[in-house]
């Protein structure tokens, strides 16, 4: 994917990451530098330095659960799993998501 511009990336991209991490967490638990990979994965280029503090601001929501080896320090190994509340939000995302896609997809090659 190409570099996307600054605005694209904090009005748009930040909220499909989050899409993202959320969908994940739901299949188990979110690490961090895995989920740098898996965003890679789909063409996203994501840095640690906004990567840890969205997990973060997740977690302060109620989306996400932090559990960090105690013994590890402070950059130890953090696991992310979904709460409830991030289950409820995950939920919503997928009817308005669906939703959207149905509005946007190019529909040009079925009227044919």
């Amino acid at each position: 994917m190409k570099s996307p511009d600054k605005a694209l990336t904090r009005e748009i991209l930040l909220a499909l990451w989050k899409v993202h991490i959320l969908h994940h967490a739901n299949e188990g638990p979110v690490v961090g530098q895995w989920m740098i990979q898996e965003l890679r994965h789909h063409g996203y280029e994501i840095s640690p330095g906004t990567l840890y503090p969205l997990l973060k601001r997740m977690e302060q929501r109620g989306w996400l659960r932090c559990e960090a080896n105690a013994s590890a320090g402070p950059r130890g190994r953090r696991e992310y799993y979904l709460t409830s509340e991030g289950q409820n939000i995950l939920a919503q995302l997928r009817k308005h998501v669906a939703e959207l896609w149905e509005e946007i997809r190019d529909k040009s090659s079925s009227r044919h």
